[in-house]
């Protein structure tokens, strides 16, 4: 498996593919749209993201050598967010996860594109997954 660091590379190289943010919008949607299913089961308060404006649920599995991260959310550019996170976060360590900053975000652009309560969502969520790393390493 690849590290956070060559995730967050290959992220940016696919994102300059695009020239423009109507493009990059859209292909964030499809890959929300790739999200494998999230069963309705952990659409509950327990999993419940706070802090985003769109519905979003995130459970995480594993322990401090492997952490995996399931999400989704009722929105669709949120939920191409979440694939990205996913594709970032998901099977790393909880040392890896706490010690790689997203640097993705601003390489790509995100924090300038998106709405202000779409950007506070993201970095919700990236506190969310570093949150379960913190309590992994504990």
């Amino acid at each position: 498996m690849t590290t956070i660091a060559a995730a967050q590379e290959e992220l940016i190289e696919e994102f300059q593919l695009f020239d423009n943010w109507l493009d990059k919008y859209q292909y964030l949607i499809d890959l929300g749209r790739k999200l494998p299913a999230f069963p309705d089961d952990y659409k509950t308060e327990e999993y419940r993201l706070h802090g985003c404006q769109s519905q979003v649920w995130l459970r995480a599995d594993g322990n401090r050598a492997q952490l995996e991260f399931s999400a989704i959310s009722d929105s669709a550019i949120v939920s191409g967010l979440i694939a990205v996170l996913m594709r970032v976060y998901s099977g790393r360590s909880a040392e890896e996860i706490l010690n790689t900053p997203p640097d993705f975000i601003d390489a790509i652009g995100l924090d300038a594109h998106l709405s202000p309560t779409r950007s506070n969502g993201l970095h919700a969520m990236i506190d969310a997954i570093k949150g379960h790393a913190a309590q992994c390493v504990g």
